[in-house]
């Protein structure tokens, strides 16, 4: 089977659907004839022709309608079985076309995200889903809100999960990368973008309630770069969370990430909603204990290997925290079968998976 992938989300700074399209792209490539776009054999210059290269300095020159109009040009029937877009919403294209479908976070709750988001999941996303030949969704939650939300039929849906790298399995403490990052001995980590739906606002307010001796124990980390609409967590942190014990980090870069979460004491994850959720599970795969919101793809996800927290529980957060800074017993036995547990998601499983689902995609090609 010829596909080709849409890279565009892994040539910048990764979060979630960047590692995604990364290590699946990765894992494909054994599986099928796969081709990346853009590729070192084929990628558009600023005025329109071909040339060699990675392809990354034109992305910061060319709009997605022009590299949308090249794509269309350059990945034809001809060559191509299968156009695969991993990030939402596809590029145009006469092929075939699978899509992942990460989370509705900007369907159901539009005042999460920049106004231009929202805009373009108006205009091009409804479209995208009804024209796919497949639909993969990174979870079962997830899938059930395709084709209740959406009205898709559900034989057009697959649940797919995410994976975790060996890398946070084979994961330990570094003391170079502790001091590289400036990190306490003692700490609760917090991971991910900082954005309106990750909820960091009652997370925060949580943690600065705790007394002097609790927060000084065991300072509260938060390791992820700015998002959108996030000015009251900027101004809540500079006039009271860095006062009080708040680390902020920024973006992380993948080669350090594994040992900073096996030298945490605990991930704390409060999100609103999520599709999947990532850290948490590579924080189970690194041996570490976590505490979640409970919302659907965390209960699917995680199972009984993480305390649950509803997402607006002020108190039940603050307990938490405080728990997880003093009590060694209970974050021990949350760790219990954790690893084992995220040792089951595993990228090689996400790719197999997903050519299953390209193979029940090809026949509508057949039939149109």
């Amino acid at each position: 089977m010829r596909v080709v992938f849409n890279n565009l989300a892994t040539l910048k700074a990764k979060t979630g659907v960047g590692h995604y399209a990364a290590r699946l792209a990765e894992q494909l490539a054994p599986l099928v004839d796969l081709t990346v776009f853009p590729s070192r054999r084929v990628a558009p210059a600023a005025g329109g022709a071909a040339r060699g290269g990675t392809g990354r300095p034109w992305l910061k020159h060319v709009a997605r309608s022009a590299a949308g109009a090249w794509f269309r040009f350059a990945y034809t029937p001809r060559r191509f079985d299968l156009y695969h877009e991993p990030n939402f919403l596809p590029l145009p294209s006469r092929l075939p076309t699978v899509i992942t479908v990460h989370d509705l976070s900007v369907i159901n709750h539009p005042e999460w995200h920049p106004a231009d988001r929202v805009r373009r999941h108006d205009r091009d996303f409804r479209w995208a889903v009804e024209r796919a030949a497949r639909v993969l969704t990174v979870s079962q939650a997830v899938r059930r809100e395709v084709i209740d939300t959406l009205g898709v039929s559900a034989d057009r849906v697959s649940a797919v999960p995410n994976g975790v790298g060996p890398e946070f399995l084979a994961a330990r403490p570094d003391p170079v990368v502790q001091a590289r990052l400036g990190l306490p001995g003692r700490y609760l980590l917090y991971v991910g973008t900082i954005e309106p739906r990750k909820n960091l606002m009652t997370l925060l307010r949580a943690w600065c309630d705790l007394d002097d001796n609790t927060r000084q124990a065991c300072p509260l980390v938060l390791a992820g770069g700015w998002g959108w609409k996030a000015d009251d967590v900027a101004e809540f942190l500079d006039t009271t969370g860095r006062a009080r014990g708040v680390m902020h980090l920024g973006y992380v870069a993948d080669a350090d990430r594994p040992a900073l979460f096996a030298g945490a004491r605990a991930l704390v994850f409060p999100s609103h909603y999520e599709g999947f959720g990532l850290p948490p599970l590579e924080m189970l795969a690194a041996g570490g204990a976590v505490i979640a919101s409970d919302v659907a793809a965390h209960r699917e996800v995680l199972g009984r290997h993480a305390a649950m927290i509803d997402p607006g529980d002020f108190d039940g957060w603050r307990g938490a925290l405080r728990r997880a800074s003093l009590d060694d017993d209970w974050l021990t036995d949350l760790r219990q079968g954790g690893r084992r547990h995220a040792a089951q998601f595993t990228w090689e499983r996400t790719a197999r998976e997903t050519v299953a689902a390209y193979a029940g995609a090809t026949p509508l090609r057949q039939a149109a």
